[in-house]
């Protein structure tokens, strides 16, 4: 996947003239807070340097991520058709992008990101988004996503059809994600994304998320099949992945060689209306091939997960199997009795 074609042009032009080294510089410092989960109080974009480098090195990859996550989400509710978007902690318009590709319906969109730098190319990248779509009204506001309600409260805004937050509960403090992840739910009148990296520890914390959800009411979209528990154990997590076409100057910050990355992601999609239909089953893992064998692993509506065979005696399932891959939704072909 590569970002679209307006984006990618609009961060060619923030990037240009800036020298490598002090991009690669800024990367690998800002990789290292994201691995370490660093909560000291200080934004991880907290400087140009640092909003800069995301974009050369973090923002396709985040972008893919989101976009795969949305799209299962929409492919969930195929009838879900938001006019309004609300994105919590939105870095540069991630999510913004993403959004308004899937669901064009879109033309109010309401932009949440505390830190000044990032936030302030996040508005430049999307005039560009609002130059193509000329009824798409975007509005950026700062403020801390965790003061909760009174006069500057930047989550001051009637129910939204699409809420977001993407990359952001690992900057959030445990004690302080159930406050939040509620209000989120207040601010939802169709669907909520949660999307995190796809650690372990961004699993456990999706996790909870779902369980807090499911509480209050809410119908998981994707990528779940159920509402049950998941079913995975220790040292198995949920998570997907999306490739990255790499730029040149995408490869030449991270010092890379390789024109492509995988990035790992997880997500949970919550809606106050189930989905469309029910979900037999979600491929977890990349399949596995063999001489007239397929084997997928598979996280099934009854709640149950594990690896599912399909040979050639299985005709039309086997060739269905055959064209899976990690993170589709199995739909036509897994067996009743699961």
């Amino acid at each position: 996947m590569e970002l679209p074609a307006p984006l990618r042009r609009a961060v060619d032009a923030a990037l240009e003239g800036q020298p490598v080294a002090d991009l690669a510089r800024s990367a690998a410092a800002l990789s290292a807070r994201y691995r370490a989960e660093v909560r000291d109080g200080r934004y991880h974009l907290s400087d140009d340097g640092a909003a800069r480098a995301y974009l050369a090195a973090r923002l396709p990859a985040t972008y893919a991520a989101v976009h795969a996550a949305l799209a299962m989400a929409a492919k969930a509710r195929p009838d879900f058709a938001p006019a309004t978007l609300l994105d919590v902690g939105a870095g540069p318009g991630t999510a913004l992008w993403a959004a308004t590709d899937l669901w064009p319906s879109c033309t109010d969109a309401l932009m949440i990101e505390g830190s000044a730098p990032v936030r302030l190319w996040g508005e430049r990248l999307s005039r560009a988004l609002a130059s193509d779509a000329a009824s798409l009204a975007i509005t950026w506001r700062a403020g801390d996503i965790l003061a909760g309600e009174r006069p500057d409260d930047p989550l001051h805004t009637a129910p939204r059809d699409l809420v977001t937050m993407a990359y952001v509960l690992d900057e959030i403090a445990p004690a302080q994600r159930p406050a939040l992840v509620a209000r989120l739910w207040t601010l939802t009148a169709g669907v909520l994304a949660i999307v995190e990296p796809g650690t372990p520890a961004g699993y456990a914390r999706i996790m909870t998320a779902r369980a807090q959800l499911i509480a209050a009411g809410a119908h998981i979209l994707a990528p779940c099949p159920h509402a049950l528990p998941c079913p995975l154990v220790q040292p198995d997590w949920c998570h997907f992945s999306r490739r990255v076409a790499r730029s040149r100057i995408h490869r030449l910050t991270k010092g890379a060689e390789v024109p492509w990355e995988d990035e790992k992601y997880v997500f949970m999609a919550a809606s106050r209306l189930p989905a469309s239909a029910a979900l037999p089953a979600r491929v977890l893992a990349p399949p596995k091939t063999a001489s007239g064998r397929v084997s997928l692993m598979l996280c099934r509506e009854n709640g149950s997960a594990g690896e599912q065979g399909f040979s050639r005696r299985d005709g039309e399932r086997y060739r269905s199997a055959r064209k899976a891959a990690w993170g589709d939704a199995l739909d036509s072909f897994v067996p009743s009795e699961f």
